[in-house]
């Protein structure tokens, strides 16, 4: 790049201009003078947006970095908004962070903020979980709420969640109306960044012990935990806030033989024995699974750095540890909880449970076969949050999760939930061991009775506003010339979440998607494989999400069965060209 774009440079110049730091302003010119222009580029030719998951981004200088002063004018404009929409009343929000460099700087600039607009924030004094903030948020009767993450991003990203006042994350018009507000905000000196200390209330242990005792009332076999109490479980936090309460909810429970994995329980920002802090990718695992291998455990769990999403290792039938995937798991927990609601006698009729569009089938089979209903949502929890909401006090919610590892049991919060979940998996790994059986084997007998359903996730990178650009040409390819045939089977059905239309492409008929509007495709072929691509709405990628089922003969025939499905995915992947 030879010379800045003149939108760009306008940006950059506002900043040298404006009232911001004086090492904000020297840390522009520099790359001004190296003539970075890529850089700056990246840092401000746009505003960083609210996505599927709030405001993330690389930490730095420029309007689509996250720094003081792109926090400062987001709580600003979540402060507006809130001040309109609740004229007259006294408004209250709750704010945590989680483990991640300057997560703790962040947080309190939001409450600066907040205070200086006189809104009454209640402050956790130290880092929390993702799900605590949710809980705070609905106990303290807040109209919002705000986290300071980045979930499972690398290192040189923050974050920040937006919360309304059902503790879910905002939604449509709201997430909109933020935005809008946010936009208006045409000078940094608009934003109030005044402490207004009487505002600022600390909050901490009372918000644990409550949170952690509403969680222990939502077991379901404390019989099966008190038979297997010294079920051997390692547990990871991966450098995050999942320390400060997972172990205590397992203890809670009634594991009395959790081991940690100390190498990664301290916090850290710089997650030093991790590449990613992304409990989705197997190197993440290593030092848990090498803890679990040296006292022969029964269960790893390891949780990201704001503990709202959980991976798992269970042994295999060749008693190595083997990970299981976020669809596994997710269908594990379902089949689970439905199962022993029924043992219970808990199923009334009025219980439900949701998943996502691009998460497993599996969930819908066996929903359908224990004759609980069953909802489909857009990708991200805060739509899961969104329907919880809407249905409170006309049906039960058992659980509910989505393939990316994320979680909920119970009703106490409205997003994922690695703490709740956790337990539960605990709890769930109990009650198998009880029947002399294990969470390998449970697996491959729910494909026996449902069908093997096998699903893969390929994600490719693209960054900066370059990369940005590919995005976008790569799904308008996808949606103006679908593929005619996936793994040597027809596509009949494309179903286009943006433009809000499935076609049946045998009759070339259309009808209307009930889903809001969102960037998916969906390709469905003859044999019921499901074919997703969706750009990521946190990270600068496309996600390419494969799902294929047969019907597993028995357990006997379950690696040369998983073998198939493993190469058709693999056709269709190469089909797609990714």
């Amino acid at each position: 790049m030879q010379e800045l774009d003149p939108s760009v440079l306008q940006k950059v110049n506002t900043w040298l201009q404006g009232s911001y730091d004086a090492d904000v302003k020297q840390q522009i010119q520099k790359l001004l003078d190296d003539k970075a222009y890529t850089e700056l580029t990246d840092s401000f030719y746009k505003d960083l947006e609210f996505g599927t998951g709030g405001l993330r981004g690389i930490m730095g200088p420029g309007s689509n970095r996250v720094n003081k002063y792109t926090i400062g004018t987001a709580t600003q404009g979540l402060a507006n908004y809130l001040k309109k929409t609740y004229p007259g009343e006294k408004i209250k929000v709750a704010i945590a962070h989680d483990s991640r460099n300057n997560a703790d700087f962040l947080a309190s600039t939001t409450a600066e903020v907040f205070s200086a607009n006189g809104i009454h924030v209640y402050y956790f004094e130290a880092l929390r979980p993702t799900p605590e903030l949710s809980f705070a948020v609905r106990h303290l009767g807040c109209k919002s709420g705000v986290m300071l993450t980045a979930s499972h991003n690398p290192k040189e990203y923050n974050g920040y969640k937006a919360y309304g006042n059902d503790g879910g994350q905002l939604v449509a018009p709201h997430d909109k109306a933020v935005m809008d507000e946010v936009a208006a905000i045409k000078s940094i000196d608009e934003v109030k960044f005044n402490r207004v200390e009487e505002n600022i209330e600390t909050i901490g242990k009372d918000i644990d012990d409550l949170y952690l005792s509403e969680i222990v009332k939502l077991s379901v076999s404390p019989e099966a935990i008190k038979r297997q109490k010294d079920l051997k479980i390692v547990y990871s936090p991966i450098h995050g806030t999942g320390i400060t309460l997972t172990p205590k909810a397992l203890q809670l429970f009634g594991f009395e033989n959790v081991i940690l994995v100390d190498e990664q329980t301290t916090p850290d920002g710089n997650f030093p024995t991790v590449v990613y802090p992304n409990p989705e990718e197997k190197e993440a695992l290593t030092l848990a699974l090498k803890k679990a291998k040296e006292t022969d455990a029964d269960l790893v769990l390891a949780t990201d750095p704001d503990a709202d999403r959980v991976g798992i290792a269970v042994k295999n039938d060749q008693n190595e540890f083997i990970l299981l995937n976020g669809n596994q798991t997710g269908s594990l927990l379902i089949n689970y909880l439905l199962t022993a609601w029924q043992d219970k006698g808990k199923l009334t009729g009025k219980e439900y449970i949701v998943k996502t569009i691009v998460t497993s089938n599996l969930i819908e089979a066996i929903a359908k076969a224990k004759n609980v209903t069953y909802y489909n949502t857009l990708t991200g929890f805060k739509y899961i949050g969104q329907l919880m909401t809407e249905l409170q006090g006309k049906q039960t919610f058992i659980g509910g999760g989505e393939e990316s590892y994320g979680y909920l049991i119970g009703e106490l919060v409205r997003d994922k939930d690695a703490i709740v979940s956790s337990a539960f998996i605990a709890e769930m790994t109990a009650y198998y061991k009880d029947k002399g059986t294990s969470l390998f084997e449970a697996l491959i007998d729910t494909y026996v009775q449902y069908g093997f359903y096998k699903e893969k996730l390929i994600s490719i990178t693209k960054k900066g506003k370059t990369g940005a650009e590919e995005i976008v040409a790569m799904m308008d390819k996808f949606r103006n010339n679908p593929p005619a045939t996936l793994g040597g089977s027809k596509v009949i059905t494309l179903k286009d979440y943006e433009k809000g239309v499935e076609t049946d492409l045998n009759s070339n008929t259309t009808k209307a998607l009930e889903l809001p509007k969102s960037d998916v495709l969906q390709f469905i072929t003859a044999d019921g494989s499901i074919i997703s691509a969706r750009p990521s709405g946190t990270e600068p990628k496309i996600k390419f999400y494969c799902s294929v089922n047969g019907k597993l003969a028995s357990k006997a025939a379950y690696h040369e069965t998983d073998h198939q499905l493993e190469a058709k995915i693999d056709t269709i992947m190469k089909d797609l060209g990714v």
